[in-house]
This record gives C-alpha cells, structure tokens and sequence, in this order.
C-alpha cells in the first residue's frame, strides 16, 4: 500500500483504507483471472493442472503496481498490462479467455465494493449497539427537543439516541441487500471466444467468486455501480446528522453530552480550553464528500452500445473515494459514539420554562376552542415573565385554570409515545 498521505489520518480512516487500495484492487483483478481458469478448468475446457499454474501466479505481491500505472497509458486500462504480466509469468495461452478488460475491471469493483462494505459494516453495526445502549440507558432522560435549531417540545436522551439507532440499522441493512454481480461478457458482450459454452463459464466464474450471475452482462447497465453508491450516499447522511446532533449538543452554550477521548483528543493549537468532538468532526468532514461522488457515479450510468467511451473509466476513482469517504466516516461515527458522554442535569437545566405551552393550549382547547387557546398562550409566551404567573394573570387563561394545574401542566413528564418508539427502536435493532 502506498504511503498515507497528510489528510488520510481523519479522511482515510479506518480499515476500509486497506480494503480499497491498489494493491487491494490489482488482487481482485487477479481473483478474477485466477477464477476463470477454474471455471474453465470446471467445464472442461483446459486442463486443471493450467488453472492450478494461473492460481499461482495470482498474487498481488508479485507485481508492480507504479509499472502497470505506467503501462495502463497505452491501453487505457490497467487491466490489459496486468493480463500480460501474468501471461508472461505463466507462459500459458489460457489466462484471460474469453474475457475482455472491463470485465476484469468491473469484477474486481464488485469484489472490493464487497471486501469494503463488510469492514465499513462492522463500524456501523458497532456504532449502532452503542446507540442501542444509549437509547437504553437514557430513556427516561428529559431532554429539549428542538426544531428549526429552537426548543421545541421536551423529548428525552434516549429518544434521540433511538433515532440515531434507526438510522443506523435501516441504513446497514439496506447495503447489505446490494449483491455484488460478476461481470463476464467477453468483447462485445456475447463471450463468443467460448462458442456456445459461454454461459456455463459464467454460472461457473460467479461460483467461485460467489458473485451473483446477472442475467446477462452488464457493461452499459449500470445499476450495479448505481445500488451500492446510492446506499452509501444514503448511509452518509445518516453518519453526518447524528454527527451534526452530537456537534450541536456539544457547543458550550448547550453541553448536553461530550466526547470523552484519550488525552490529548479534542485540544486546539491556540486555546488551551477547548475540547472539540474531534471524531463528530471528522464524520462530517467525510460524510460531506459522498454526495459528489454519488452524482458522478450516477451520471457515469449514461453509457452507449456495448461498451461505453469514458464513462465506464469515470467511475473508477470515485467509487474508490466513495468507499473511502463512507468507510471514513463510519468509522468515526463508533469513535465518538464509543466516545460519547451524556450529561442529564445540563439537559434538565437547558429546558426552557415555555416549552410546555402546547400542552397548556391542549388543556384549554375544549373550553375556549383551539384558536383562542393558542393566541391566549402565544401572548402569556410574548410577555417575557414567568410563564405561570402570565398564564394566571391572562383573562382568557387564568380564569378557566387554576394555579396548580398551570403548574401541574408545566411539569416535565410531557414525554408522549418517547418511551415506547425507544422500545420500538431496541426491538428493531435487535436489542
């Protein structure tokens, strides 16, 4: 693997990294080469002991990646260079039959996109058990709700964290339904090199690399590229809004959780104060990638004839990103989760008095008639005092409530349904 650049620490994180790099890439091209002679060796149409001599030679580390880089100029594709180098390795005239470049390329995408969706999954079924816990831990937790970045109705800790929960599981499950799809149609796509034997090589080459067998070949369909990077982008915008709520959460005006890192985390080069949700920071810094790369993933799906001129090549290194990015991501999204500090009585004290005023309106609307009732409580809200002393005070309000049960109303057991979509939400997970 080639030496991590300046922004990979926060950027490349995690073990997708690994999973997507060159030497990655070059051996899920070679799995492909070194399961096609099986496949053929299966069928009968070389001898075994040919694909065993391929299978040998199938190993990254026995090639080199900056001279395939360099060669790949000529043919505009890294494949053909490495179809040669492995033929001259193995001075036997079997390797690549019947195959074309693309179908190298576009196999070995689905085994990487594969090898990294299940790394990227460990992090964000993680994240999810920790969420779980939270949700768990907090259900009772009063909490301000908020909308349009203002309190709202009072919620509780765990039903935020129920909500980060749900997005985690629905998004891990809806990636885990992509199934990856061997490529295998041979120049114009009919594998006519191997007469009418084509498509027992296929149902035989997906076996090996337990691959779902499309239908036919894929070249300029390109759905199977367009799924994973659409429940990738998906997954994104799981990661950055829990990552979002935790930052909010964590601003020192409201201090409701923090994160609690190893020393050192969370410091500032100039304010010795600070204390940033560093790992919260990171998911957005890569979650905010994947949209692009979504786009051009999607617009490299208009594609001509057989095989398409350039936009099956654009694809290339924005699915890398892509993987990239998202695994990134995931993976600090569980550092901060795993991080993650709740504090209750900030949550408690952040509670402003006036946030239970819809529940007053409700008490009065079958006395006085919704409308009135609200304008009655918009207007005690508006006075800036103490909410049950306008309440009390207000001709409408005040006369038909008494004192008590203004106060009573005020009280913080406003929670609705909160404990049993967390329950819900524990369920769904499994949990």
């Amino acid at each position: 693997m080639s030496e991590p650049g300046l922004f990979d620490g926060v950027l490349a994180a995690g073990g997708v990294r690994e999973a997507v790099s060159d030497t990655a890439w070059v051996q899920a091209m070679l799995d492909f080469e070194s399961a096609l002679a099986a496949a053929l060796a299966d069928i009968g149409l070389v001898e075994r002991a040919h694909a065993d001599l391929i299978a040998t030679h199938c190993r990254a580390e026995f090639y080199d990646v900056a001279e395939l880089a360099r060669a790949s100029v000529q043919t505009g594709n890294p494949a053909a260079p490495l179809v040669r180098a492995l033929s001259d390795r193995v001075g036997d005239g079997h390797v690549h039959l019947g195959a074309t470049s693309q179908d190298v390329i576009d196999t070995a995408a689905m085994i990487t996109t594969r090898n990294a969706v299940a790394v990227l999954l460990d992090d964000v079924r993680a994240a999810a058990r920790v969420a779980a816990s939270l949700a768990r831990e907090h259900i009772d937790t009063v909490q301000p709700g908020r909308t349009l970045l203002q309190q709202a109705l009072p919620v509780t800790f765990g039903f935020t964290a129920a909500g980060w929960l749900v997005g985690l599981v629905e998004a891990a499950d809806r990636l885990e339904a992509v199934q990856p799809a061997l490529q295998f149609g041979g120049a114009s796509g009919t594998l006519a090199a191997l007469g009418d034997r084509g498509v027992e090589v296929a149902a035989a080459l997906a076996r090996r690399l337990d691959l779902a067998e499309p239908v036919l070949p894929w070249h300029t369909v390109r759905l199977r590229v367009a799924e994973p990077a659409s429940a990738l982008g998906a997954l994104c915008g799981v990661l950055g809004t829990i990552a979002r709520d935790i930052t909010l959460l964590a601003q020192t005006e409201i201090g409701e959780v923090t994160e609690e890192g190893p020393p050192g985390s969370g410091g500032s080069s100039t304010m010795p104060h600070k204390h940033n949700p560093v790992a919260a920071v990171a998911v957005l810094g890569c979650a905010a990638q994947a949209p692009g790369l979504v786009a051009t993933l999607l617009q490299a799906g208009v594609q001509e004839h057989q095989r398409a001129a350039g936009a099956w090549h654009s694809e290339w290194r924005p699915l890398r990103e892509l993987l990239r990015t998202s695994g990134s991501a995931a993976h600090w999204l569980r550092t901060s989760l795993e991080r993650l500090r709740a504090h209750p009585a900030r949550m408690r004290a952040n509670l402003a008095s006036d946030v239970f005023a819809e529940r007053i309106t409700t008490e009065l609307t079958p006395i006085v008639g919704r409308q009135r009732a609200h304008d009655a409580v918009t207007r005690c809200c508006a006075s800036g005092g103490d909410l049950v002393e306008a309440l009390a005070a207000d001709p409408v309000v005040g006369a038909r409530t008494s004192r008590e049960r203004l106060t009573e109303l005020s009280g913080m057991d406003y929670l609705g349904s909160a404990r049993h979509f967390v329950e819900r939400a524990l369920r769904r997970a499994g949990e």
